[in-house]
């Protein structure tokens, strides 16, 4: 490395946020990446270990020595080469990935991990800035089509590597932009949607075709997942005119509380309120818009997607925050030793939480109480965590005020109906079935059909979206072709 010993000259540098007062007036980004010489000095911590953990933590095994020498070296311009040739788009990683990179860090054993993240999005803003992301174009066609239905970051990473492959790629989006889970459920806040458009031009000059409005196959009836599409194609179309048809559909069933008022007005998925918000964010109008305003709103869910609802809800200008987990408390620090280099549990505190909110653990929601309609509380009780098993904790019921309540409690598993009209089968928790080997890997039961992403794996994260449109799209290119010349 050319600091061989950074790792004891420099302590880690996090990125820098605006204050709270300041960021929640707007839907911005907030966070400062870091300049040229504090990412300089942060890639100098990169240890020569030998054996880099890290390359196995990240999910689409980006080189990340490689990339944090060349930082080191100041050759910019190929350490977004290096980092290109895993990532489709650091970009959406370098701002929302919880980063197992950097708990699989050598440096993480008995230090603070090297700030890889950190790293990542400063060389693709960099990047951004000196015009160097350009389309890569195949001017040798191979003569076949792929439909990819879903334009989220598995549907997105798979039509680009098809695309470059050399195949006509057709994405299907039901909603009226490109993005999926990353247009309409990631807060701007965290990620503004120039990202998105920006990879969107650029996919078009490499020849993929977007088509947005449409919706493949249909919806449950009742269904509240975002449903914007303006006309319908069915399956059988689809299979009689492309040679292969990719399903990146994600998991989008969100899990539901069914607890008595359950029904009241004011009871809702945080994927009702988020997608809208962005909406509106994107300069449209939305009529009866779920808001916040000088309520009291209790977030169901201790996750990422909570997170977004307590950010959101403060930005709304709610009159308090309350955020429900069913787990106990984690400790404050891992003990590293026993999980390093696995993604360790220990308590985490995004920057919505920093804004203002109540956080409760070990508690369970009993029953939603209302008065004409409307929900004006939720009926608790604490749990108590032994051996993996929760008991309620007797005389601890307590009844809290709420004018709004989000359900954020994860995903349960893609929509049915759509794997239903491919005939595609399901596994146990109603992802479709495909395995991930080098031969025939994302491959269906359903003749010229793949499906990758959280459709296939279930609810994850952006970075294991990436990969695994990265993969099927090369399991697509050696079924069409017989062999592929597309990483894995």
């Amino acid at each position: 490395m050319g600091k061989i010993t950074g790792f004891m000259d420099f302590e880690r540098v996090e990125e820098a946020y605006l204050p709270p007062k300041e960021r929640l007036k707007n839907y911005k980004e907030f966070v400062i990446g870091l300049d040229d010489a504090s990412a300089k000095q942060q890639s100098a911590r990169c240890m020569d270990c030998g054996t880099p953990f890290c390359n196995s933590g990240c999910p689409v095994n980006n080189i990340i020595p490689d990339f944090n020498e060349l930082v080191f070296q100041g050759d910019w311009k190929n350490a977004i080469d290096v980092l290109h040739s895993t990532n489709n788009f650091p970009e959406f990683t370098g701002r929302i990935c919880p980063a197992p990179c950097e708990a699989a860090c050598t440096l993480n054993v008995n230090d603070d991990a090297v700030g890889i993240k950190s790293i990542e999005h400063a060389i693709i803003d960099r990047a951004w800035a000196e015009d160097w992301v350009q389309p890569v174009v195949n001017i040798h066609k191979t003569g076949k089509c792929i439909a990819v239905v879903g334009s989220g970051p598995a549907g997105l990473a798979a039509a680009q590597q098809l695309a470059r492959a050399g195949h006509d790629v057709t994405v299907f989006e039901k909603n009226d932009r490109v993005g999926g889970l990353l247009r309409y459920g990631i807060p701007d806040f965290k990620m503004e949607k120039i990202h998105i458009d920006r990879r969107v031009q650029q996919m078009q000059a490499e020849g993929v075709t977007f088509k947005t409005g449409v919706l493949v196959a249909g919806m449950p009836v009742d269904s509240v997942v975002t449903n914007w599409s303006k006309e319908t194609v069915s399956p059988q179309a689809l299979t009689a005119e492309f040679d292969a048809v990719l399903l990146t559909g994600g998991s989008e069933q969100s899990r539901d509380l069914p607890v008595k008022g359950r029904d009241l007005a004011g009871v809702h998925f945080a994927m009702e309120m988020l997608p809208q918000q962005n909406k509106v964010n994107a300069g449209d109008e939305f009529k009866r818009q779920i808001r916040a305003d000088g309520k009291h709103v209790v977030v169901i869910g201790g996750g990422d997607t909570g997170s977004d609802c307590v950010g959101t809800s403060n930005r709304h200008g709610a009159a308090s925050v309350t955020q429900f987990e069913l787990m106990a408390q984690p400790p404050d620090q891992e003990d590293k030793p026993m999980v390093w280099p696995y993604w360790p549990i220990k308590l985490r505190t995004s920057s919505s939480h920093a804004e203002g909110c109540v956080r409760e653990f070990a508690i369970a929601t009993k029953e939603f109480v209302g008065e004409k309609g409307q929900v004006t509380g939720v009926k608790t009780v604490r749990l108590e965590w032994t051996d993996g098993r929760m008991t309620e904790v007797a005389g601890s019921e307590q009844l809290l005020k709420a004018d709004l309540v989000l359900l954020a409690m994860g995903f349960a598993n893609p929509v049915a109906t759509v794997l239903d009209a491919f005939g595609v089968d399901k596994d146990m928790r109603g992802n479709a079935q495909a395995s991930v080997d080098e031969e025939g890997g994302y491959y269906t039961n359903v003749d010229k059909v793949f499906a990758a992403g959280d459709m296939r794996r279930g609810q994850s994260l952006v970075v294991w979206a990436i990969r695994e449109g990265r993969q099927a799209a090369r399991a697509i290119d050696q079924f069409l072709m017989g062999v592929s010349v597309l990483p894995r």
